[in-house]
């Protein structure tokens, strides 16, 4: 399985907001948002109630890269690409989840967290993952160590990332990106989000 990541609209995203969308009224808020604060990417992750009816009005709007988030298996996978997801994020890695999303040619970047992990992905043909849940089990520290090992992996670390440790997230050469929650957390309010998008895009500009 060949590496497909210079190929994606996906990797000029620096920082990935997170979703978990129980509230209609908050699906075109985030979208509203987010683009007003310069951040035209969302995660939508399946665990909220409105995931997949959030996924296909967000995709709709063809402003926003939209991407399914929490995706645990091969259904999931099929009905969130079948309702517009152009990515998917999963909490683990799971083969047969990859090599689906792969084969309908969208990126995925999986859950990992031990260096087994990090290598059944390399194995697999991935060299971007998410590192979850970062904030949990030593952040920084726990990413330097991979990193030294694995040089040619990159990590996106989500789970306890915060605004005041993003800045150092994003400055560490192995990240290409960091997954926050608090920057839709406002929803339904369009210039709370936007507000928060935009002081997490001038982390990295």
């Amino acid at each position: 399985m060949r590496d497909l990541d210079l190929e994606y609209p996906l990797w000029s995203h620096r920082v990935i907001p997170l979703a978990t969308i129980s509230d209609i009224d908050a699906i075109d808020a985030i979208g509203d948002g987010l683009l007003r604060g310069g951040l035209p990417v969302v995660e939508v992750a399946l665990r909220g109630e409105l995931g997949l009816t959030a996924i296909d009005r967000l995709a709709k709007r063809d402003d926003l890269l939209v991407g399914a988030g929490t995706v645990l298996n091969v259904p999931q996978a099929r009905a969130a690409i079948e309702a517009g997801a152009r990515f998917v994020v999963t909490p683990g890695i799971d083969a047969d989840v990859v090599r689906f999303v792969r084969d309908a040619g969208i990126p995925i970047i999986p859950g990992v967290l031990t260096p087994t992990e990090v290598q059944t992905a390399r194995e697999l043909g991935l060299r971007r993952v998410k590192l979850f849940p970062a904030g949990v089990f030593g952040g920084l520290a726990l990413l330097s160590a991979l990193a030294d090992v694995f040089r040619d992996m990159m990590f996106m670390p989500s789970g306890g990332v915060t605004p005041e440790t993003l800045g150092s997230y994003l400055a560490h050469p192995a990240v290409f990106a960091a997954s926050g929650s608090w920057i839709t957390r406002p929803a339904p309010d369009a210039e709370a989000i936007a507000a928060a998008a935009q002081a997490a895009r001038g982390q990295h500009d």
